[in-house]
């Protein structure tokens, strides 16, 4: 393909902030975003361990068993 078909696709160097924001606040917004998908990733940790079972029935009458 030629550079020409790439050229209408984003990319972060045509956002005119980009070049001209510090160091400092690009590592900031780094760190920003990897702690809001690890608090993602915890709450949905905890969603999932304490979800209710499936299961529908009891001892003296079972439910469904797949």
């Amino acid at each position: 393909m030629k550079k020409e078909a790439f050229d209408d696709e984003l990319s972060m160097d045509k956002i005119d902030d980009y070049n001209e924001t510090p160091p400092e606040k690009k590592k900031t917004l780094i760190k920003v975003i990897i702690a809001i998908l690890a608090v993602a990733v915890v709450l949905g940790g905890l969603k999932y361990y304490y979800s209710d079972d499936d299961y529908i029935g009891t001892q003296e009458h079972p439910g469904i068993r797949r």
